[in-house]
């Protein structure tokens, strides 16, 4: 479990990024902080791994302060991904999955097999594994970085808009990606991203942040689409237009259910589900 109490931020040019931000982010579920640009959902990220140092306030990582720990062994024990993967040019696929682990003493062989591994964990053929990452695609870069942030097993995983680079196609493909690696591998997961969609799809609580991050709703994806907290929440999250405006029209082979655009989104079955 990871908890922030009051924790403040400013910035050495007097930018106030977090202002006394309270949040409890259950573990083993994905919470995603999700905002326009400059509220704050990155910052507060990095809190959590020390890559920001808070004003006020403290991050609790299972009840002990992350400000009385190691920034460096603190860092190396949590996973972080990026967004354009953040690899380094000069290593081959194989060295940048293992970089952490042998920068905590694993052997270089043993370092190697688990890095192996999870190429294979992360859909990427181990055919890649002696290229470099210009050799890649975004969209495979992306898969190493994910590899790369699961390599020494943490138990947390910090993703700061790591599919936001890539095109729609293999974005999509990514989250289908990271809903099956969750599932598998059950890890605290704080996901960082501007696009609500993505953010009702990959996340257990959704946590819609203003400026200075403070919390305008969160909740699960179901309890904010159905109980907006107020107008700024409803026209943020789209809930009378797009794909979230659905409603019922009648065809002559049935009831189908439709978005604002007119586009089917389903069918209506006897039981009044949508197939």
């Amino acid at each position: 479990m990871i908890e922030f109490r009051s924790v403040t931020k400013r910035f050495g040019d007097g930018t106030l990024a977090v202002e006394d931000f309270s949040l409890t982010l259950p573990a083993h579920r994905t919470t995603v902080l999700v905002g326009s640009s400059g509220c704050g959902k990155t910052t507060l990220l990095r809190m959590i791994n020390r890559m920001v140092e808070p004003t006020g306030g403290d991050v609790e990582i299972d009840g002990e302060s992350v400000l009385g720990k190691d920034p460096v062994a603190l860092r190396r024990s949590i996973g972080y991904v990026m967004q354009n993967s953040g690899l380094m040019p000069h290593f081959t696929v194989l060295d940048n999955v293992a970089t952490v682990l042998r920068l905590i003493g694993t052997p270089k062989r043993a370092a190697h097999e688990r890095a192996r591994s999870l190429l294979e964990t992360v859909g990427l053929d181990g055919a890649l594994a002696d290229r470099y990452p210009s050799q890649l695609s975004g969209g495979q870069q992306q898969r190493v970085g994910v590899a790369r942030g699961l390599a020494a097993d943490p138990n947390i995983l910090l993703m700061d808009e790591p599919f936001g680079a890539v095109d729609p196609i293999v974005r999509a493909d990514l989250q289908r990606e990271m809903i099956r690696l969750q599932r598998d591998l059950d890890k605290t997961v704080v996901f960082v991203t501007h696009d609500i969609d993505e953010a009702f799809l990959l996340g257990d609580q959704v946590v819609i942040l203003d400026t200075g991050a403070r919390v305008v709703q969160v909740g699960s994806p179901s309890e904010i689409i159905e109980n907006p907290a107020d107008d700024f929440v409803a026209a943020f999250i789209g809930v009378d237009r797009g794909r979230r405006a659905l409603h019922i029209k009648e065809t002559a082979r049935g009831r189908v259910v439709v978005d604002a655009e007119g586009r089917t989104q389903g069918a209506l079955v006897e039981d009044g589900a949508i197939t």
